[in-house]
């Protein structure tokens, strides 16, 4: 067997997604839609929320590195590779779901 490959640099780390509360069978939320923090959206809005973090992180680190004032620089390079790494991505997986949203609408019933 295979042993499964690290995170890059020990910065990333992706969270299992879990569900609030079991839903009522019939409900809304049986569908697998999820609602509030526990479904799709708030596992997306945290998702674009560390996007955002990670992105003010190196504009920061690089403003830093620019004008002279960070002590360590190659903390300063790690941050804007980690944040162009997670740009790149969600890049990927909006044109994947983009994709899968194609395959679905063009699907004959």
């Amino acid at each position: 067997m295979i042993p499964p490959v690290g995170g890059i640099g020990g910065g990333f780390h992706i969270a299992p997604l879990t569900s609030s509360a079991p839903a009522e069978a019939g409900g809304p939320e049986a569908v697998g839609t999820g609602g509030g923090e526990g479904g799709f959206a708030g596992a997306l809005g945290k998702a674009i929320s560390s996007l955002e973090a990670s992105q003010n992180a190196a504009e920061a680190a690089a403003k830093g590195v620019a004008t002279g004032t960070t002590s360590n620089p190659e903390a300063a390079v790690v941050t804007v590779q980690n944040a162009q790494l997670e740009m790149q991505f969600a890049s990927q997986m909006r044109a994947k779901a983009t994709e899968a949203l194609q395959n679905i609408f063009q699907t004959q019933i």
